[in-house]
Formats: C-alpha cells, structure tokens, sequence
C-alpha cells in the first residue's frame, strides 16, 4: 500500500466537504462557509474552536477528518477472512474509516442566566441539518471523484449522527470507509 495512502484520503475527503460547505453559503441564506479552522486532525478532535479562533470575517467554527481504523477486504466492503502466507498474494485492499466532524456554536444560556429562545434553537437546528445534508452531497458528488480508478473511488457510507450539544458546540458527524488500491506484490526474487 502506498504509504501516504491513508492520510491523502483523508486530506481529499476534508476538501470535498470544505468546498461543499462554501458552495452551500452561497446557496442558502444565513448558512455559515467552511469554518475557519478545518483540518486533517488525528483521533478523535477536540471540541475547541466552535465559537471563535478565526480573524475578522471567517466563519467559526471546526471541521475536521481523522483516520479512526483499516480493515483488510477482497471483497469491498467486507472484512476478508482470507488466509494470508509468504506464498501467496491475494489482491487483498485496505479498507480505512474516517469520521468527518463538523461543529458549530450551539445556542446557550444568556448572561442573566436565560435559556435559549426558540427561534434561536430553530437557526441552529436549521443550520445543524443543513451541514448534515452538505456533508452527505460532498460524499456522493465531490469525493468519487477524486480516484484515478476507472470507476471512481470506491467507498460506503456510514452512519451520520448530531452531535452535542456540549461546551457551547453542536455538530454532525459522519464516518465513511474508502476502499484504497490493492498493493502489487513483488515478483519472486524481487524485494
């Protein structure tokens, strides 16, 4: 397998769906861009940048992508129960999930201590299942094309869950497995 393999998925995964975020902005009023702090992260992200961090007109807020886990397949997108050996070389793929985190602001307790209005929880609401949909189109419209394959890039959804509220920070997230290329074993004599 290609050494870099895993973490350039990653990378593709997380420009499709920041460009699918800025293309929803333009689409939908009141919709919040790519957030200013989006990245490539590993483990699990930290709740950290919902609600600030960015300078003047950036959109606040956190996406990230993180590797959370490989499987082995010869049958995408099953596990392979093959028996693997020295004298054999099965076109076995690696089959890595990532989790696709997308938090924003979460409405809160005013300073004199008030709960959130209900038109204020009916935007965020409308904003979290906004971002769900963003994410998912990015997956379906964006990312199978970022394989040379001849079929595109081969992969399966999972599920896609809100996250939050917690620490002032709602959010999606979103796993999904990416069936990368089977690695060529080298001719005998060949190292």
């Amino acid at each position: 397998m290609n050494l870099l393999a895993v973490h350039e998925t990653a990378e593709k995964i997380l420009a499709c769906v920041c460009a699918t975020l800025a293309e929803t902005a333009t689409l939908v009023d009141g919709q919040p861009g790519c957030p200013c702090v989006a990245c490539v992260v590993a483990g699990t992200p930290a709740w950290d940048s919902c609600d600030g961090g960015c300078e003047g007109g950036d959109t606040p807020g956190q996406l990230s992508v993180h590797f959370a886990g490989m499987v082995a397949t010869s049958n995408f997108p099953q596990d392979t129960k093959d028996v693997m050996g020295s004298r054999n070389c099965h076109p076995v793929k690696a089959a890595p999930e990532y989790v696709i985190t997308l938090l924003r602001c979460a409405p809160t307790l005013s300073k004199e201590g008030c709960p959130p209005s209900c038109e204020e929880q009916t935007a965020a609401a409308r904003i979290l299942a906004v971002d769900a949909a963003s994410i998912w189109n990015a997956l379906l419209c964006c990312f199978p094309s970022t394989s040379q394959a001849r079929r595109g890039q081969q992969y399966v959804l999972g599920a896609q869950r809100t996250i939050g509220p917690e620490g002032g920070c709602v959010g999606v997230e979103q796993r999904v497995t990416v069936a990368l290329p089977s690695c060529q074993c080298p001719e005998e004599g060949e190292s």
